[in-house]
């Protein structure tokens, strides 16, 4: 080796790496300058490289930050900087620049929480499509206000078609959004392998879909729900019921066929099978179905709609009757006075039912201790109830009156109801408190109806007020119409549409004009909103089918097939590669 290395000269080094002559030594006796030459730039290399490298990392770090978290709030411009650019401006775009920025603000500083849920809170307003939102937010806070539930983080829209129909019903459409499975038009509770009325099918426990209600009850979880309907009306009874036809709430509007198979009414079901009795508070109206043969007053009259047991039945009776034998601590509320008497800490059970039929209008409800208590109310007591255990919990809420409003085609009173229903959840998020962070709180609506806001009203405009006047009639219309109408098809003896001006277009009994004449204000077929906030919320993103809430509950709470498993290996194992 010696030897080879006498040979090496500096021009052959040179040569070798294209370097200038000057750069070694032509010194034989300097023979290893080049190699120490050649290590000292080795090391100025490696270091150059190692500090690149770390600048990289940094570079990246940062670039990772700025596109994933959110550009930094310094970008946003300071009040003294905002004051100062938007004075600058005329005032008919400061207005817009302002709220733009404010909102900018709250999205680039959006984290998503990704905690297990340890409680999920669902609102469902009944009939509460997309035009029934956007009015009564108008009428309540004027066309720039917000819902609470618009100022969650997330939404998105769910897809209301059931297994057979375009358009739904309440039935088909809550046990979708509870069972995760889409069904017959007016069928509850069963997968649409049953059809309506057919009460052999019904009886087959295959074709029995379960409710996240019961999957929380099978995880230890306490449960309830509050309704201002019948608390046996169709979206709280798809939370435990299994029943080929909704009207089936009582014996009375039962065929006699059904009964000598075995089928047995909705509101049995709530008392007598273990998903109902397991129920910690369950609240709304509904006494005609529990009770046979109760008298109605002024304030509490008899529901004409619906069934009215008369088999001589108390079924509240052999609720308490069962609550005792099994030694727990319950309570039956039949008013304001003795729900709010209710003392959460030391009570398990709560069984309030505060109307024959449904519950009053918010409106024109008592709102004595005597009365009946409101959407907000019933809520916050509920929540007391079931937040006292510390043991988790999935809570239903309904404002069906909504629904109930349109079908009659007063409009005003359905939009009140939307704002009843706002107050209930606004206080429940207050209630709350840090709370939130732990529980998944829902807004969504189980269908719409044919609500249409017209144009071209000025800004400002009483949503129950008058649009304009037709350029081909010449008579005004109102803003709010339906698509659909049984008392509002109003044509003179001419066959000319009926004047709405003539008539006081705010009452609270005002029916709005409507386009086609039929037998009641139908359901509409929009897709509708769905809004959520707190733990995993993020999970509602796009556009869904409905059924997907309930499959994206049952994760959120681990529970059903999400209970021992990730989501990963839950996936692998139902939806194989």
């Amino acid at each position: 080796m010696d030897t080879d290395r006498k040979h090496i000269t500096s021009e052959s080094v040179n040569s070798s790496l294209d370097l200038p002559m000057d750069a070694y030594s032509q010194n034989s006796n300097d023979d290893l300058k080049p190699r120490k030459h050649r290590v000292y730039k080795s090391k100025v290399f490696i270091i150059a490289i190692s500090f690149s490298s770390i600048l990289l990392l940094v570079m990246t770090a940062a670039f990772i930050v700025h596109y994933t978290v959110g550009f930094p709030s310094s970008l946003l411009p300071e009040e003294g900087e905002k004051e100062a650019l938007i004075m600058d401006m005329p005032e008919e775009q400061r207005e817009w620049v302002e709220s733009g920025l404010r909102e900018l603000k709250t999205a680039v500083h959006r984290v998503d929480n990704k905690r297990r849920a340890k409680n999920v809170i669902l609102f469902v307003g009944d009939g509460m499509g997309p035009n029934t939102v956007t009015a009564a937010r108008i009428m309540g806070f004027k066309e720039e206000g917000l819902m609470s539930w618009e100022k969650f983080p997330d939404m998105g829209l769910l897809k209301t078609y059931c297994a057979n129909k375009q358009v739904p019903d309440s039935f088909s459409t809550a046990t979708a959004l509870f069972s995760g499975i889409k069904i017959n038009y007016e069928t509850g509770g069963v997968d649409s392998s049953v059809s309506l009325g057919n009460c052999s099918a019904s009886l087959n426990h295959e074709h029995h879909v379960q409710s996240i209600l019961k999957l929380a009850q099978d995880d230890g979880k306490l449960t309830g729900f509050v309704t201002t309907t019948r608390v046996t009306h169709a979206t709280p009874a798809a939370l435990y019921a299994h029943t080929p036809d909704r009207r089936w709430e009582c014996e009375k509007t039962m065929p006699a066929t059904a009964i000598g198979e075995g089928c047995r009414d909705i509101a049995r079901q709530l008392i007598e099978d273990p998903t109902g009795q397991k129920i910690n508070v369950i609240m709304g109206g509904g006494r005609q179905m529990l009770v046979s043969n109760v008298t109605g007053s002024l304030a509490d009259p008899i529901d004409t709609w619906s069934c009215k047991s008369a088999d001589g039945r108390n079924l509240i009776k052999e609720w308490t009757s069962v609550k005792k034998a099994n030694n727990e601590a319950f309570v039956v509320a039949q008013n304001t006075g003795e729900l709010e008497a209710i003392d959460a800490e030391n009570t398990d059970y709560v069984l309030g039912i505060f109307a024959n039929g449904h519950l009053m209008y918010d409106f024109e409800r008592d709102t004595s201790a005597k009365g009946m208590p409101s959407l907000k109310q019933m809520t916050l007591k509920a929540l007391e109830v079931l937040r006292s255990k510390n043991q988790g919990f999935l809570l239903v809420v309904e404002g069906g009156m909504i629904d109930q409003a349109h079908h009659r085609g007063t409009a005003r009173k359905a939009l009140n109801e939307v704002l009843a229903f706002n107050e209930a959840i606004n206080a429940t998020i207050n209630a709350l408190g840090r709370d939130l962070k732990d529980t998944l709180v829902i807004v969504t609506a189980d269908h719409s109806h044919t609500l249409s806001i017209n144009g071209h009203a000025a800004r400002g405009t009483d949503i129950l007020g008058v649009a304009g006047n037709s350029k081909t009639e010449g008579t005004p219309y109102t803003i709010l119409t339906y698509g659909t109408t049984y008392q509002g098809f109003q044509a003179d003896e001419n066959g000319m549409r009926v004047d709405p001006t003539l008539h006081d277009t705010t009452d609270w009994e005002y029916t709005q004009q409507g386009a086609i004449n039929t037998d009641e204000n139908y359901h509409g077929g929009s897709d509708v909103t769905i809004h959520a906030t707190g733990a995993m919320s993020y999970l509602f993103h796009g556009v869904h089918e409905q059924s997907y809430v309930a499959h994206a509950i049952s994760y959120a709470l681990r529970i059903g097939r999400f209970r021992d498993s990730s989501i990963a290996e839950s996936l692998a194992e139902f939806l194989p590669a």
